[in-house]
């Protein structure tokens, strides 16, 4: 009877327990992955191609026309050229990126960027390493 009795207590003393504690022994920063999706961003135009697309539409533009007709082409080559070099540089610096969401021990869901497939997956148990989420080893 006293053999029950006591089995009872640890029972109700490990059912008090929070379960992470249970789970594993990470303790700051950690969490579990709730996604991974992959995004496209676009590209940053640096003016390279804008410059280069204007002095092409300016080329092209001054090879219209006459007289004040040539100067207007001219001058509409090289602010076509720029716009359309400004888009083609964006669009071919146009990159992939995996977002990782993380379901923190502490309520809050970060979000975390990588440039290649991150080496987690959903569900798994991860750490903040750096501020920078690894997957947690257990210790």
């Amino acid at each position: 009877m006293r053999m029950n009795g006591i089995i009872s207590g640890l029972l109700l003393a490990l059912a008090a327990l929070p379960l992470a504690a249970v789970a594993d022994d990470c303790k700051v920063d950690c969490g579990i992955v709730g996604s991974v999706r992959q995004e496209t961003r676009e590209g940053k135009g640096t003016g390279l191609g804008a410059v280069a697309g204007g002095v092409a539409g300016g080329l092209l533009g001054h090879q219209i026309g006459g007289g004040k007709g040539k100067t207007l082409a001219t001058i509409g080559g090289v602010a076509g050229g720029a716009y359309a070099g400004h888009e083609v540089e964006k669009r071919v610096k146009r990159h992939t990126v995996y977002v990782v969401a993380v379901n923190m021990d502490n309520g809050q869901v970060r979000n975390f960027e990588f440039a290649q497939k991150p080496p987690m997956i959903e569900g798994d148990r991860v750490q903040l390493v750096k501020n920078r989420p690894e997957r947690y080893q257990g210790k």
